[in-house]
């Protein structure tokens, strides 16, 4: 897909969860998720946080090295108190700063020249990825909320861009726990919400995980534990991937329990 149309799932990622929130009240907003001492108001506090970063990496590489560089060993603990800041503004005030934030992101790094290679906090990534990485985030928070308020969202094709996240970043699942990734690709198959087959690495590849698109992407995301999914994985490689899979930067995730949602 091109700049364009990524820009344009995005923005539908960001208002579906938008529509979640928008008229909650302030009991709401300070409602307990998944995510242990994150409300719901913690979550959008962390989209808005990370759209300022990546709005200031798209417009202004030096000023967001220097930052990165400043920014303390913990990472973890720096994106939280981003969140934990955020969270104390009052919900109508946060609700704008997001809306407000997402606006400028989308509309500079539309303007940003698609060979561009924008900095982060892991490895630089192109726009498209940029782009992907926000589409990725918005939707795994937003499960975060949907689970909190007793939600079910209903799967879309823009899974596709989650799930492409997921099979990408399998080495650097291995990395982050310390692990050395298998030398050989994967086969991944999953089954997208409109019963269309997806597809990723040899199609005879002897480690295979397969599965519906949700279900992995709930699993990359760490929104559900392997045991509360549908999917297989069929050799030992594979299967030590989906018990560490992780789409998202930063040191390893805590995930979740399993039959937490059952």
């Amino acid at each position: 897909m091109d700049l364009t149309g990524l820009l344009g799932d995005l923005r539908a990622e960001s208002e579906e969860l938008d529509g979640l929130v928008a008229d909650l009240d302030e009991h709401d907003w300070r409602r307990e998720t998944p995510a242990p001492g994150w409300t719901v108001a913690h979550q959008i506090a962390h989209l808005a946080w990370t759209d300022e970063k990546a709005l200031l990496a798209a417009t202004d590489q030096e000023g967001f090295r220097a930052e990165a560089e400043a920014a303390p060993a913990n990472t973890r603990g720096y994106v939280e108190r981003g969140a934990e800041r955020g969270a104390r503004e009052a919900s109508a005030e946060l609700l704008e700063r997001w809306r407000e934030g997402r606006k400028r992101l989308s509309t500079a790094l539309a303007a940003t020249p698609e060979s561009t290679r924008l900095p982060w906090f892991g490895p630089s990534m192109s726009v498209a990825s940029m782009v992907t990485a926000r589409l990725m985030e918005t939707w795994a928070h937003g499960q975060d909320v949907a689970d909190a308020l007793g939600v079910t969202r209903t799967p879309s094709p823009r899974l596709r861009h989650i799930a492409r996240i997921g099979v990408r970043t399998r080495d650097f699942a291995y990395g982050v726990h310390g692990l050395q990734p298998p030398p050989e690709e994967f086969r991944v198959e999953l089954t997208g919400p409109d019963g269309d087959a997806w597809h990723w690495g040899p199609p005879h590849a002897q480690q295979r995980v397969t599965g519906p698109a949700l279900d992995f992407c709930l699993l990359v995301t760490q929104r559900r534990h392997l045991e509360d999914t549908a999917l297989r994985a069929v050799g030992s490689d594979a299967l030590q991937w989906v018990r560490i899979a992780q789409a998202f930067a930063g040191p390893p995730g805590q995930g979740r329990a399993p039959g937490q949602f059952a």
